[in-house]
C-alpha cells in the first residue's frame, strides 16, 4: 500500500502533500488525504498529529484550503492529516442521490447495512488505516501522540470516536458537531442508511449518548465551538447542549466538557477559521504532555 503523491505546497514553512492510496478498509478503492508536515520535522525527528475530520459534502480539501490552521501548528510543531469524508467511486445505487448520504457524507461509521457496508467503513479507515499508512510510509509523525478535531459531521466524528476509543487520542474538539445524531434529522437519515440495526445501533456512534455512559473517572479534554446563527443549530441538527447535559449527567466536571456558543457566527469555514489557531494551540497542550 505505497503512497503517490498528487500535489504538494510549501506553507508556514512546513509542507502540504495531498497523497492517494489502494485502501483496502474501503474496499480496494483509491483514497485521498492531506497531510501538512511542519519544519519542526527534520533529520529524522518525529511530531505528534492532528487528525481533521471534514464535514458534509466536503473533501480532504476543503479544511486544509479555508480553515486557516497551518500557521498555529506550524508554531506549535504539529502535523494535520486530513482525510476525505467518504469512499469516492463505489457506484452503488443511491450513492450520488443527495448531498446528505452517500457521497461525501461517510458519517465516520463502518456501515452493516448491504450495500454500503463493503465501501462505507469510515471508522476503521480514519482510526486504523491512516495511521498504519503513515507508520508504514515512513512519513515523520508520531502516531501515538494524537489528537482529533472536525467540523459538522466531521465534530461528530471526532467526539465519537474520541469518547469510544480511551487511550487513541488525548484530546478532541469541535467545530458545529453534530452531537446528538440520533435524536436529530439529518443524523436518522445517515443512521437509518448505513446501520441494520437502527437508531438503536446509531446510539453507540452517538457522542451524547456516549458521554452519559462515560465514568466521572476518566480524563476527559473536549472543547467545542458553535455559532448561535448557524441554521443547522437553529435547525435543531446540531444540539451542543446535549453534550452538556450528559457531562452534568456523567458527574464530569464543566472544565473538561467545555461547549462555548457565539453569538453572530454561522456553519461556514469563516466561523471555522476565527477559532481554528485556539484550537491548534488547545491541543496542542495534550500533545506535548
Amino acid at each position: 500500500m505505497s503512497l503517490t503523491i498528487r500535489a504538494q505546497n510549501k506553507v508556514f514553512g512546513g509542507l502540504l502533500t495531498k497523497y492517494a492510496f489502494t485502501s483496502e478498509v474501503l474496499g480496494g478503492l483509491s483514497a485521498n488525504m492531506n497531510v501538512f508536515v511542519p519544519p519542526q520535522a527534520s533529520n529524522g525527528t518525529k511530531v505528534p498529529v492532528l487528525y481533521y475530520l471534514s464535514g458534509l459534502t466536503c473533501t480532504e480539501d476543503n479544511a486544509a484550503q479555508k480553515g486557516h490552521l497551518f500557521g498555529a501548528a506550524a508554531d506549535e510543531g504539529l502535523a494535520i492529516v486530513f482525510p476525505d469524508t467518504s469512499p469516492r467511486g463505489a457506484n452503488l445505487p443511491g450513492e450520488e442521490d443527495s448531498w446528505d448520504f452517500g457521497t461525501g457524507a461517510g458519517f465516520y461509521v463502518n456501515a452493516t447495512k448491504a450495500p454500503w457496508n463493503k465501501h462505507y467503513r469510515m471508522y476503521d479507515h480514519v482510526l486504523r488505516e491512516i495511521p498504519d499508512v503513515i507508520s508504514r510510509e515512513g512519513l515523520p509523525i508520531d502516531t501515538s501522540r494524537a489528537s482529533i478535531l472536525g467540523h459538522s459531521m466531521g465534530g461528530h466524528g471526532a467526539l465519537m470516536l474520541y469518547l469510544r476509543e480511551p487511550g487513541t487520542f488525548r484530546a478532541a474538539s469541535a467545530f458545529a458537531p453534530m452531537s446528538h445524531p440520533s435524536n436529530s434529522s439529518l443524523g436518522q437519515k445517515l443512521i437509518n442508511g448505513y446501520l441494520e440495526g437502527g437508531l438503536e445501533e446509531g446510539k453507540a456512534y452517538d457522542a451524547a449518548e456516549l458521554l452519559r455512559q462515560v465514568g466521572g473517572s476518566r480524563d476527559l479534554h473536549i472543547l467545542v465551538d458553535c455559532g448561535l446563527n448557524d441554521g443547522f443549530y437553529k435547525d435543531k441538527e446540531l444540539q451542543p447542549e446535549s453534550l452538556t447535559e450528559a457531562a452534568k449527567q456523567s458527574g464530569i466536571d464543566a472544565e473538561r466538557v467545555q461547549v462555548r456558543l457565539h453569538e453572530g457566527y454561522d456553519h461556514s469555514y469563516f466561523f471555522v477559521s476565527t477559532f481554528a489557531a485556539e484550537h491548534v494551540h488547545w491541543h496542542a497542550k495534550f500533545l506535548r504532555a
